[in-house]
């Protein structure tokens, strides 16, 4: 089991940062994607960004690129999220992912709630 701790969310007013943080622990094996994706309420949980290890390629959302930036260190489990120019829309629960292991299994955290006032 792999158990994904997220951190760094907050209210933030338009225009300002964040930075997200998400920790993994247990037996994680061999991390084959990472990524963040966050739900708004009453919508769907949309990807915002993800990353394949070993070289592989970066996704961004189209409503956050040149804004945020993910980034992941895999000797140490950790991964980030940036987010600059912040916006109302941007208001959701963010959410860590970890696609794991030859069967592709997922994994998430529990959420951190990110907060933009106007």
């Amino acid at each position: 089991q792999v158990q994904l701790v997220e951190s760094g969310g907050g209210l933030v007013q338009a225009g300002g940062s964040l930075r997200l943080s998400c920790a993994a622990s247990g037996s994680i094996g061999s991390i084959k994607a990472m990524g963040w994706y966050r739900q708004a309420p009453e919508k769907q949980r949309e990807l915002v960004a993800r990353m394949a290890t070993g070289g592989g390629s970066t996704i961004y959302a189209d409503s956050v690129k040149g804004r945020f930036t993910i980034s992941g260190d895999n000797s140490k489990n950790t991964m980030s999220l940036e987010m600059n120019s912040l916006k109302p829309e941007d208001t959701a629960v963010y959410y860590c992912n970890y696609v794991v292991g030859r069967f592709l299994t997922n994994y998430w955290g529990k959420g951190t709630l990110v907060t933009v006032s106007p």
